[in-house]
């Protein structure tokens, strides 16, 4: 068997008006959207990072510049696909994710079972190495009072 190795990933945006909520490659009807130079979706920047991380080489930031126009209002999923290539070209593969979605509202479950199909498809995966949960923080902190969203991954990744 190959090397393994874990990496975590941490994403945060402000919720404001007049922007889509996008979660996971899902749009999620809502009245707020989250803020960023692409979608700005936490869940797939999350993921990226943990993948990312695993590997040692760096975070979404450094490979996808907020301050480059060539990803402004970029698909996140897509640029999670490109993140799974460059573990590829590297000799690595996504093995499994265990990702947390951090947000007050909207209600998250109807739309995991999406996210779960987009991620797994993006990384060329099997959808039941694909967990995302979502919580709420009891009404605390930024996320509880719906100011902005947080997401977590934990990643698996394999020597090919």
């Amino acid at each position: 068997m190959g090397s393994i190795r874990i990496g975590h990933g941490y994403d945060v945006h402000r919720l404001v008006p007049g922007r889509k909520l996008i979660l996971g490659g899902v749009e999620i009807p809502w009245e707020l959207g989250l803020d960023g130079h692409s979608d700005a979706d936490v869940l797939c920047h999350a993921i990226s990072d943990a993948l990312l991380g695993a590997v040692a080489l760096g975070d979404i930031g450094t490979h996808f510049p907020p301050d480059d126009a060539a990803y402004k209002d970029a698909d996140s999923l897509l640029l999670l696909k490109q993140v799974g290539q460059m573990l590829k070209e590297r000799g690595w593969q996504a093995g499994n994710l265990d990702a947390t979605i951090v947000a007050q509202r909207p209600r998250m479950a109807p739309y995991l079972p999406q996210m779960r199909q987009n991620i797994a498809g993006a990384l060329g995966i099997e959808v039941d190495a694909v967990s995302v949960k979502a919580t709420t923080e009891e009404g605390l902190g930024f996320t509880g009072t719906g100011q902005g969203m947080a997401a977590h991954c934990v990643a698996l990744v394999l020597e090919k």
